[in-house]
Protein backbone atom coordinates (compact mmCIF):
# COMPACT_ATOMS: atom_id res chain seq x y z
CA UNK A 1 0.00 0.00 0.00
CA UNK A 2 1.22 3.48 -0.77
CA UNK A 3 2.72 5.65 1.92
CA UNK A 4 0.06 8.32 1.44
CA UNK A 5 -2.66 5.83 2.29
CA UNK A 6 -0.70 4.82 5.39
CA UNK A 7 -0.66 8.43 6.58
CA UNK A 8 -4.40 8.83 6.11
CA UNK A 9 -5.02 5.52 7.88
CA UNK A 10 -2.89 6.50 10.88
CA UNK A 11 -4.18 10.01 11.46
CA UNK A 12 -7.86 9.31 10.92
CA UNK A 13 -7.96 6.03 12.77
CA UNK A 14 -6.75 7.80 15.89
CA UNK A 15 -9.59 10.27 15.48
CA UNK A 16 -12.36 7.70 15.15
CA UNK A 17 -11.73 6.18 18.55
CA UNK A 18 -11.82 9.59 20.15
CA UNK A 19 -15.09 10.64 18.60
CA UNK A 20 -17.97 9.91 21.01
CA UNK A 21 -20.14 7.33 19.28
CA UNK A 22 -23.82 7.59 20.05
CA UNK A 23 -23.35 11.18 21.17
CA UNK A 24 -27.10 11.79 21.06
CA UNK A 25 -26.49 14.80 18.86
CA UNK A 26 -29.66 16.22 17.38
CA UNK A 27 -29.23 14.92 13.82
CA UNK A 28 -31.91 15.07 11.17
CA UNK A 29 -34.77 12.94 12.48
CA UNK A 30 -36.23 12.62 8.98
CA UNK A 31 -33.20 10.62 7.87
CA UNK A 32 -34.26 7.02 7.20
CA UNK A 33 -31.52 4.72 8.52
CA UNK A 34 -29.90 2.12 6.31
CA UNK A 35 -26.94 -0.24 6.38
CA UNK A 36 -24.08 1.22 4.32
CA UNK A 37 -21.38 -1.38 5.08
CA UNK A 38 -20.82 -4.70 6.84
CA UNK A 39 -17.61 -5.95 8.45
CA UNK A 40 -17.65 -9.48 9.83
CA UNK A 41 -20.66 -9.59 12.12
CA UNK A 42 -20.81 -5.80 12.53
CA UNK A 43 -22.86 -3.33 10.51
CA UNK A 44 -22.33 0.37 9.80
CA UNK A 45 -25.45 2.50 9.64
CA UNK A 46 -25.91 5.71 7.69
CA UNK A 47 -26.84 7.43 10.96
CA UNK A 48 -23.41 6.50 12.38
CA UNK A 49 -21.67 8.04 9.39
CA UNK A 50 -23.69 11.24 9.67
CA UNK A 51 -23.13 11.43 13.43
CA UNK A 52 -19.36 11.06 13.08
CA UNK A 53 -19.39 13.61 10.26
CA UNK A 54 -21.37 16.10 12.37
CA UNK A 55 -18.99 15.60 15.29
CA UNK A 56 -16.00 16.31 13.03
CA UNK A 57 -17.65 19.49 11.73
CA UNK A 58 -18.21 20.70 15.29
CA UNK A 59 -14.63 19.91 16.32
CA UNK A 60 -12.90 21.35 13.25
CA UNK A 61 -15.09 24.45 12.96
CA UNK A 62 -13.99 24.74 9.33
CA UNK A 63 -14.93 23.25 5.98
CA UNK A 64 -13.97 19.59 5.70
CA UNK A 65 -12.64 17.93 2.52
CA UNK A 66 -15.26 16.91 -0.03
CA UNK A 67 -14.44 13.23 0.50
CA UNK A 68 -14.65 13.35 4.28
CA UNK A 69 -17.70 11.09 4.42
CA UNK A 70 -15.68 8.47 2.54
CA UNK A 71 -12.93 8.88 5.13
CA UNK A 72 -15.52 8.63 7.91
CA UNK A 73 -16.78 5.31 6.51
CA UNK A 74 -13.18 4.05 6.35
CA UNK A 75 -12.68 4.97 10.02
CA UNK A 76 -15.86 3.15 10.99
CA UNK A 77 -14.80 0.07 9.00
CA UNK A 78 -11.55 -0.03 10.97
CA UNK A 79 -13.42 0.40 14.25
CA UNK A 80 -15.96 -2.32 13.39
CA UNK A 81 -13.15 -4.65 12.29
CA UNK A 82 -11.53 -4.17 15.71
CA UNK A 83 -14.83 -4.79 17.49
CA UNK A 84 -15.49 -7.91 15.42
CA UNK A 85 -12.05 -9.34 16.19
CA UNK A 86 -12.33 -8.39 19.88
CA UNK A 87 -15.50 -10.48 20.10
CA UNK A 88 -13.86 -13.39 18.29
CA UNK A 89 -10.87 -13.18 20.66
CA UNK A 90 -13.17 -12.91 23.71
CA UNK A 91 -11.72 -9.54 24.73
CA UNK A 92 -13.57 -8.62 27.90
CA UNK A 93 -15.24 -5.33 28.73
CA UNK A 94 -16.91 -5.46 32.14
CA UNK A 95 -20.27 -3.86 32.82
CA UNK A 96 -18.78 -1.62 35.50
CA UNK A 97 -16.12 -0.38 33.03
CA UNK A 98 -18.91 0.67 30.68
CA UNK A 99 -20.84 2.33 33.52
CA UNK A 100 -17.76 4.21 34.71
CA UNK A 101 -17.17 5.60 31.23
CA UNK A 102 -20.83 6.54 30.89
CA UNK A 103 -20.79 8.26 34.27
CA UNK A 104 -17.64 10.17 33.30
CA UNK A 105 -19.34 11.36 30.13
CA UNK A 106 -22.44 12.41 32.05
CA UNK A 107 -20.23 14.25 34.57
CA UNK A 108 -18.70 16.25 31.71
CA UNK A 109 -22.17 16.95 30.37
CA UNK A 110 -23.33 18.11 33.80
CA UNK A 111 -20.35 20.44 34.00
CA UNK A 112 -21.23 21.91 30.60
CA UNK A 113 -24.83 22.47 31.73
CA UNK A 114 -23.82 23.96 35.09
CA UNK A 115 -24.88 20.88 37.09
CA UNK A 116 -28.50 21.24 35.95
CA UNK A 117 -30.11 17.91 34.90
CA UNK A 118 -33.28 19.73 33.87
CA UNK A 119 -31.30 21.82 31.37
CA UNK A 120 -29.89 18.61 29.87
CA UNK A 121 -33.37 17.11 29.57
CA UNK A 122 -34.73 20.29 27.98
CA UNK A 123 -31.89 20.40 25.44
CA UNK A 124 -31.81 16.74 24.43
CA UNK A 125 -35.44 15.86 25.04
CA UNK A 126 -34.52 12.97 27.35
CA UNK A 127 -33.30 12.46 30.91
CA UNK A 128 -29.87 11.35 32.04
CA UNK A 129 -30.84 7.68 32.44
CA UNK A 130 -32.35 7.63 28.95
CA UNK A 131 -29.16 9.18 27.55
CA UNK A 132 -27.03 6.57 29.32
CA UNK A 133 -29.27 3.78 28.02
CA UNK A 134 -28.92 5.08 24.47
CA UNK A 135 -25.13 5.33 24.78
CA UNK A 136 -24.47 2.00 26.52
CA UNK A 137 -24.07 -0.33 23.51
CA UNK A 138 -21.97 2.19 21.60
CA UNK A 139 -19.76 2.73 24.64
CA UNK A 140 -19.17 -1.02 24.97
CA UNK A 141 -18.18 -1.20 21.29
CA UNK A 142 -15.85 1.75 21.67
CA UNK A 143 -14.12 0.14 24.67
CA UNK A 144 -13.81 -3.16 22.78
CA UNK A 145 -12.18 -1.37 19.84
CA UNK A 146 -9.81 0.54 22.12
CA UNK A 147 -8.73 -2.64 23.94
CA UNK A 148 -8.24 -4.53 20.70
CA UNK A 149 -6.17 -1.64 19.40
CA UNK A 150 -4.13 -1.74 22.60
CA UNK A 151 -3.42 -5.44 22.18
CA UNK A 152 -2.20 -4.84 18.64
CA UNK A 153 0.07 -1.90 19.50
CA UNK A 154 1.21 -2.75 23.05
CA UNK A 155 4.59 -4.01 21.81
CA UNK A 156 5.34 -0.86 19.83
CA UNK A 157 8.37 0.94 21.23
CA UNK A 158 10.50 3.75 19.87
CA UNK A 159 14.27 4.16 20.10
CA UNK A 160 16.19 7.47 20.14
CA UNK A 161 17.53 6.62 16.67
CA UNK A 162 13.97 6.21 15.36
CA UNK A 163 12.97 9.54 16.93
CA UNK A 164 15.90 11.21 15.16
CA UNK A 165 14.95 9.62 11.81
CA UNK A 166 11.33 10.67 12.28
CA UNK A 167 12.33 14.28 13.01
CA UNK A 168 14.86 14.47 10.17
CA UNK A 169 12.24 13.17 7.72
CA UNK A 170 10.05 16.22 8.35
CA UNK A 171 10.79 18.96 5.77
CA UNK A 172 12.24 21.98 7.55
CA UNK A 173 9.54 24.24 6.17
CA UNK A 174 6.89 21.83 7.53
CA UNK A 175 8.09 21.72 11.13
CA UNK A 176 5.20 22.50 13.50
CA UNK A 177 5.16 25.80 15.35
CA UNK A 178 4.60 25.42 19.09
CA UNK A 179 2.81 28.16 20.99
CA UNK A 180 3.98 29.40 24.34
CA UNK A 181 3.45 26.78 27.05
CA UNK A 182 3.51 26.97 30.82
CA UNK A 183 3.81 24.56 33.72
CA UNK A 184 1.94 25.49 36.87
CA UNK A 185 1.65 24.19 40.40
CA UNK A 186 -1.24 24.86 42.74
CA UNK A 187 -2.10 24.88 46.41
CA UNK A 188 -5.83 24.27 46.78
CA UNK A 189 -7.32 25.55 50.03
CA UNK A 190 -10.94 24.90 50.91
CA UNK A 191 -12.58 26.92 53.67
CA UNK A 192 -13.18 24.72 56.74
CA UNK A 193 -16.82 24.37 57.78
CA UNK A 194 -17.64 26.19 60.99
CA UNK A 195 -19.09 24.13 63.82
CA UNK A 196 -22.49 25.85 63.83
CA UNK A 197 -23.23 25.15 60.15
CA UNK A 198 -21.91 21.62 60.53
CA UNK A 199 -24.35 20.98 63.38
CA UNK A 200 -27.24 22.36 61.31
CA UNK A 201 -26.44 20.06 58.39
CA UNK A 202 -26.15 17.01 60.61
CA UNK A 203 -29.46 17.79 62.30
CA UNK A 204 -31.09 18.17 58.87
CA UNK A 205 -29.88 14.79 57.57
CA UNK A 206 -30.91 13.09 60.82
CA UNK A 207 -34.39 14.57 60.44
CA UNK A 208 -34.65 13.17 56.89
CA UNK A 209 -33.48 9.75 58.09
CA UNK A 210 -36.16 9.75 60.78
CA UNK A 211 -38.83 10.65 58.23
CA UNK A 212 -37.79 7.63 56.13
CA UNK A 213 -37.08 5.02 58.81
CA UNK A 214 -39.79 5.93 61.33
CA UNK A 215 -42.23 7.94 59.23
CA UNK A 216 -42.24 5.66 56.21
CA UNK A 217 -41.63 8.45 53.71
CA UNK A 218 -40.17 7.56 50.32
CA UNK A 219 -36.37 7.81 50.11
CA UNK A 220 -36.35 8.77 46.41
CA UNK A 221 -38.92 11.50 46.86
CA UNK A 222 -36.95 13.12 49.68
CA UNK A 223 -33.72 12.80 47.69
CA UNK A 224 -35.28 14.69 44.77
CA UNK A 225 -36.48 17.45 47.09
CA UNK A 226 -33.59 17.88 49.49
CA UNK A 227 -30.34 16.22 48.35
CA UNK A 228 -27.43 18.57 47.68
CA UNK A 229 -26.02 16.09 45.12
CA UNK A 230 -27.62 17.59 42.01
CA UNK A 231 -26.63 14.71 39.73
CA UNK A 232 -28.08 11.83 41.74
CA UNK A 233 -30.73 13.90 43.49
CA UNK A 234 -32.72 14.36 40.30
CA UNK A 235 -32.70 10.55 39.96
CA UNK A 236 -34.04 9.96 43.45
CA UNK A 237 -30.51 9.69 44.84
CA UNK A 238 -29.71 6.71 42.57
CA UNK A 239 -25.95 6.19 42.14
CA UNK A 240 -26.25 3.28 39.71
CA UNK A 241 -24.01 0.21 39.76
CA UNK A 242 -20.56 0.98 41.15
CA UNK A 243 -17.52 -1.16 41.90
CA UNK A 244 -15.27 -1.11 44.95
CA UNK A 245 -12.94 1.88 45.01
CA UNK A 246 -15.45 4.23 43.40
CA UNK A 247 -16.61 5.95 46.59
CA UNK A 248 -14.64 7.82 49.24
CA UNK A 249 -13.58 5.48 52.11
CA UNK A 250 -16.20 6.47 54.71
CA UNK A 251 -19.04 6.09 52.21
CA UNK A 252 -17.72 2.83 50.78
CA UNK A 253 -17.19 1.24 54.19
CA UNK A 254 -20.85 1.86 55.00
CA UNK A 255 -22.45 0.94 51.66
CA UNK A 256 -20.90 -2.56 51.70
CA UNK A 257 -22.16 -3.19 55.25
CA UNK A 258 -25.80 -2.53 54.47
CA UNK A 259 -28.43 -5.22 54.04
CA UNK A 260 -30.85 -5.04 51.12
CA UNK A 261 -33.04 -1.89 51.40
CA UNK A 262 -31.46 -0.95 54.73
CA UNK A 263 -30.99 2.77 55.39
CA UNK A 264 -27.63 3.65 56.93
CA UNK A 265 -26.89 5.78 59.96
CA UNK A 266 -25.61 9.26 59.13
CA UNK A 267 -22.21 9.10 57.38
CA UNK A 268 -19.83 12.05 57.26
CA UNK A 269 -17.44 12.46 54.31
CA UNK A 270 -15.48 15.31 52.76
CA UNK A 271 -18.66 16.23 50.85
CA UNK A 272 -20.96 16.55 53.86
CA UNK A 273 -23.46 14.24 55.59
CA UNK A 274 -25.13 11.28 53.88
CA UNK A 275 -27.73 8.64 54.45
CA UNK A 276 -27.41 5.63 52.14
CA UNK A 277 -29.80 2.90 51.07
CA UNK A 278 -28.64 -0.37 49.53
CA UNK A 279 -30.77 -1.43 46.54
CA UNK A 280 -28.86 -4.42 45.09
CA UNK A 281 -25.45 -6.06 45.29
CA UNK A 282 -23.60 -8.45 42.99
CA UNK A 283 -20.26 -9.44 44.51
CA UNK A 284 -18.05 -6.36 44.55
CA UNK A 285 -20.53 -4.25 42.58
CA UNK A 286 -23.23 -2.39 44.47
CA UNK A 287 -26.33 -0.43 43.49
CA UNK A 288 -27.29 2.21 46.04
CA UNK A 289 -28.81 5.64 46.52
CA UNK A 290 -28.11 8.43 48.94
CA UNK A 291 -29.15 11.83 50.21
CA UNK A 292 -26.43 14.42 50.77
CA UNK A 293 -26.70 17.50 52.94
CA UNK A 294 -23.77 19.89 52.70
CA UNK A 295 -22.95 22.26 55.55
CA UNK A 296 -23.19 25.83 54.32
CA UNK A 297 -19.93 27.74 54.15
CA UNK A 298 -20.66 31.35 55.09
CA UNK A 299 -19.23 34.55 53.65
CA UNK A 300 -17.23 34.93 56.86
CA UNK A 301 -15.70 31.48 56.28
CA UNK A 302 -14.65 32.48 52.75
CA UNK A 303 -13.14 35.75 53.97
CA UNK A 304 -11.16 33.88 56.65
CA UNK A 305 -9.95 31.34 54.07
CA UNK A 306 -8.73 34.08 51.73
CA UNK A 307 -6.82 35.75 54.57
CA UNK A 308 -5.32 32.43 55.60
CA UNK A 309 -4.13 31.70 52.07
CA UNK A 310 -2.72 35.21 51.75
CA UNK A 311 -0.64 34.63 54.88
CA UNK A 312 0.58 31.30 53.46
CA UNK A 313 1.63 33.12 50.28
CA UNK A 314 3.55 35.68 52.33
CA UNK A 315 5.44 32.86 54.05
CA UNK A 316 6.30 31.31 50.65
CA UNK A 317 7.45 34.61 49.12
CA UNK A 318 9.51 35.35 52.26
CA UNK A 319 11.20 31.94 51.92
CA UNK A 320 9.94 30.85 55.34
CA UNK A 321 8.38 27.80 53.71
CA UNK A 322 8.72 26.25 50.26
CA UNK A 323 5.76 25.86 47.93
CA UNK A 324 6.09 22.08 48.22
CA UNK A 325 5.99 22.24 52.01
CA UNK A 326 2.98 24.55 51.91
CA UNK A 327 1.09 22.16 49.61
CA UNK A 328 1.70 19.25 51.98
CA UNK A 329 0.84 21.25 55.09
CA UNK A 330 -2.16 23.29 53.94
CA UNK A 331 -3.35 21.86 50.59
CA UNK A 332 -6.52 19.87 50.08
CA UNK A 333 -5.52 16.18 50.18
CA UNK A 334 -8.39 15.22 47.88
CA UNK A 335 -7.05 17.30 44.98
CA UNK A 336 -5.24 15.40 42.20
CA UNK A 337 -2.32 17.83 42.27
CA UNK A 338 -1.73 17.31 46.00
CA UNK A 339 0.14 14.04 45.49
CA UNK A 340 2.09 15.45 42.55
CA UNK A 341 3.87 18.18 44.50
CA UNK A 342 1.18 20.61 43.39
CA UNK A 343 1.86 20.04 39.67
CA UNK A 344 -1.27 20.37 37.55
CA UNK A 345 -1.77 17.82 34.77
CA UNK A 346 -3.20 18.82 31.41
CA UNK A 347 -6.18 16.45 30.92
CA UNK A 348 -5.95 16.85 27.16
CA UNK A 349 -2.34 15.71 26.81
CA UNK A 350 -1.52 13.87 30.04
CA UNK A 351 1.53 16.11 30.50
CA UNK A 352 2.08 19.06 32.84
CA UNK A 353 2.35 21.54 29.94
CA UNK A 354 -0.47 23.88 28.95
CA UNK A 355 -0.75 26.21 26.02
CA UNK A 356 -1.49 29.57 27.60
CA UNK A 357 -4.81 29.85 25.75
CA UNK A 358 -5.92 26.48 27.21
CA UNK A 359 -5.62 27.64 30.82
CA UNK A 360 -8.68 28.41 32.91
CA UNK A 361 -9.53 32.07 32.50
CA UNK A 362 -8.85 33.00 36.12
CA UNK A 363 -5.42 31.30 36.03
CA UNK A 364 -4.60 32.85 32.64
CA UNK A 365 -5.06 36.36 33.98
CA UNK A 366 -3.47 35.60 37.36
CA UNK A 367 -0.14 34.43 35.87
CA UNK A 368 -0.03 37.07 33.13
CA UNK A 369 3.19 39.01 33.63
CA UNK A 370 4.61 36.62 36.24
CA UNK A 371 8.10 35.17 35.98
CA UNK A 372 8.90 31.50 36.65
CA UNK A 373 8.98 31.01 40.41
CA UNK A 374 6.41 33.75 41.12
CA UNK A 375 3.26 32.95 43.10
CA UNK A 376 -0.17 34.47 42.45
CA UNK A 377 -2.44 36.15 44.96
CA UNK A 378 -5.26 33.85 46.23
CA UNK A 379 -7.52 32.97 43.29
CA UNK A 380 -11.23 32.25 43.93
CA UNK A 381 -12.20 29.11 41.98
CA UNK A 382 -15.05 26.64 41.62
CA UNK A 383 -14.99 22.84 41.43
CA UNK A 384 -17.12 20.98 38.82
CA UNK A 385 -19.83 20.46 41.47
CA UNK A 386 -20.00 24.21 42.07
CA UNK A 387 -18.05 24.17 45.35
CA UNK A 388 -16.07 27.37 45.88
CA UNK A 389 -12.45 27.32 47.06
CA UNK A 390 -9.22 29.31 46.85
CA UNK A 391 -5.84 28.45 45.43
CA UNK A 392 -2.35 29.79 44.98
CA UNK A 393 -0.69 29.14 41.63
CA UNK A 394 3.05 29.04 41.13
CA UNK A 395 4.37 29.59 37.61
CA UNK A 396 6.88 26.76 37.23
CA UNK A 397 8.06 27.45 33.68
CA UNK A 398 7.15 29.35 30.55
CA UNK A 399 8.40 28.63 27.04
CA UNK A 400 8.51 31.05 24.12
CA UNK A 401 6.69 30.36 20.84
CA UNK A 402 9.06 28.44 18.56
CA UNK A 403 9.42 25.98 15.73
CA UNK A 404 9.76 22.35 16.78
CA UNK A 405 13.25 21.64 18.03
CA UNK A 406 14.55 18.15 18.82
CA UNK A 407 16.33 19.21 22.00
CA UNK A 408 13.61 21.43 23.40
CA UNK A 409 10.65 19.33 22.30
CA UNK A 410 12.07 15.81 22.42
CA UNK A 411 9.18 14.34 24.45
CA UNK A 412 6.56 15.65 22.00
CA UNK A 413 8.51 14.44 18.98
CA UNK A 414 9.09 11.06 20.62
CA UNK A 415 5.35 10.73 21.24
CA UNK A 416 4.54 11.67 17.63
CA UNK A 417 7.05 9.11 16.34
CA UNK A 418 5.56 6.42 18.57
CA UNK A 419 2.03 7.24 17.42
CA UNK A 420 3.13 6.97 13.80
CA UNK A 421 4.64 3.55 14.52
CA UNK A 422 1.44 2.41 16.24
CA UNK A 423 -0.49 3.59 13.20
CA UNK A 424 1.72 1.44 11.00
CA UNK A 425 1.05 -1.57 13.27
CA UNK A 426 -2.69 -0.96 12.98
CA UNK A 427 -2.55 -0.52 9.19
CA UNK A 428 -0.69 -3.79 8.72
CA UNK A 429 -3.10 -5.59 11.05
CA UNK A 430 -6.14 -4.20 9.24
CA UNK A 431 -4.88 -5.18 5.80
CA UNK A 432 -3.96 -8.66 7.01
CA UNK A 433 -7.28 -9.14 8.80
CA UNK A 434 -9.33 -7.95 5.83
CA UNK A 435 -7.99 -10.90 3.83
CA UNK A 436 -9.97 -13.26 6.07
CA UNK A 437 -12.94 -11.11 7.19
CA UNK A 438 -16.12 -10.66 5.19
CA UNK A 439 -16.75 -7.04 4.18
CA UNK A 440 -19.28 -5.41 1.92
CA UNK A 441 -19.88 -1.74 1.08
CA UNK A 442 -23.24 -0.56 -0.24
CA UNK A 443 -23.84 1.44 -3.39
CA UNK A 444 -23.84 4.73 -1.50
CA UNK A 445 -20.07 4.64 -0.86
CA UNK A 446 -18.72 2.06 -3.30
CA UNK A 447 -17.23 4.78 -5.52
CA UNK A 448 -15.02 6.18 -2.74
CA UNK A 449 -11.40 5.63 -3.94
CA UNK A 450 -10.13 4.87 -0.42
CA UNK A 451 -12.86 2.25 0.11
CA UNK A 452 -12.21 0.66 -3.28
CA UNK A 453 -8.63 0.18 -2.14
CA UNK A 454 -9.87 -1.56 1.02
CA UNK A 455 -12.14 -3.78 -1.07
CA UNK A 456 -9.20 -4.81 -3.23
CA UNK A 457 -7.42 -5.92 -0.04
CA UNK A 458 -10.43 -7.97 0.99
CA UNK A 459 -10.50 -11.49 -0.46
CA UNK A 460 -13.82 -12.67 1.00
CA UNK A 461 -16.15 -9.83 -0.03
CA UNK A 462 -19.30 -10.56 -1.95
CA UNK A 463 -21.14 -8.18 -4.32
Amino acid sequence: MKHTHSTVFHILFAAVLLAPTGSFAQTEKALIDRVVATVGGEIILLSEVEEQFSYAVQQQQQQLPDDFRCITVQNLIVQKLLVNQAKLDSVEVKDDDVENQLNARIDRLMLYFNQDPKAIEDYYGQGIEEIKSQLRDDMRSQLLAERMQGEITNKATITPAEVLRFFNAIPKDSLPYFNSEVEIRELVYKPPVNSEEKAKAKARIEELRTRIVEGGEDFATLAKRFSDDAGSGSQGGDLGWQKRGTFVPEFEAMVYKLELNQVSPVVETQFGFHIIQSLERRGNVVHSRHILIKPEITDADFEAAEKKLDSIRTSIVSNNITFSQAVKKFGDKNTASYNNDGRVQNPGTGTTYFEVAALETDVFFAIDGLQPGDVTEPIPSRAPDGEKYYRLVLLQSRSKPHKADLKQDYNKIQLAALEQKKGQYIEKWVLDKLQSTYMSIGDMYQNCPNLQELLRSNTVSRP
